[in-house]
């Protein structure tokens, strides 16, 4: 007696139904990076920079909470000098923009290569504690899974010795 094979059509629903999760995966990541707006928390306020939000996809190092830490780079020169520094370091960097600039403080745009989702890296120039205090966040998503810190410690690397890491 002759058999037949089992029909592929089950193969061609579950290829079917991984093309089409796949793809809802991908416009919806795609929608949320473009529907991405700036904080309001931005900038400095009374002098520093935002706290992170409850989530760990922030660094800081302002942060009162050690898994969300990191340590300010150095100043030991003036302030307008140090901005060069960094901005010709994040220079190198792909994928980044200066957003915003003022006496004592920078704004920088990173954006993802995939999905091109964007973190805010903000610098405060703090000359009177002789401290460059730094700030990455995601601005979509609750964990980063280490992107911001691994940003900052680049960052960080990227500068002179003398800036990498504040004097006590």
């Amino acid at each position: 007696m002759a058999t037949t094979p089992p029909s592929p059509s089950w193969q061609r629903r579950l290829l079917w139904r991984l093309v089409h999760a796949a793809t809802v995966v991908m416009v919806l990541f795609t929608v949320l990076s473009m529907s991405s707006t700036p904080p309001t928390t931005l900038g400095l306020h009374s002098g520093r920079l935002a706290p992170c939000p409850a989530t760990p996809n922030c660094v800081s190092s302002l942060a009162a909470q050690a898994d969300q830490k990191v340590a300010p780079f150095g100043l030991d020169r003036p302030v307008a000098e140090a901005k060069s520094v960094v901005k010709a370091a994040l220079a190198a960097l792909p994928r980044t923009r200066l957003v915003r600039e003022d006496d004592n403080y920078l704004h920088f745009e990173f954006r993802s290569l995939i999905f091109r989702f964007v973190d805010d890296v903000e610098f405060h120039f703090d000359q009177a504690g002789r401290a460059i205090h730094i700030r990455s966040a995601s601005r979509v998503g609750h964990s980063d899974f280490g992107v911001n810190r691994r940003r900052v410690e680049t960052i960080r690397a990227l500068l002179p010795a003398a800036l990498q890491n504040r004097p006590d």
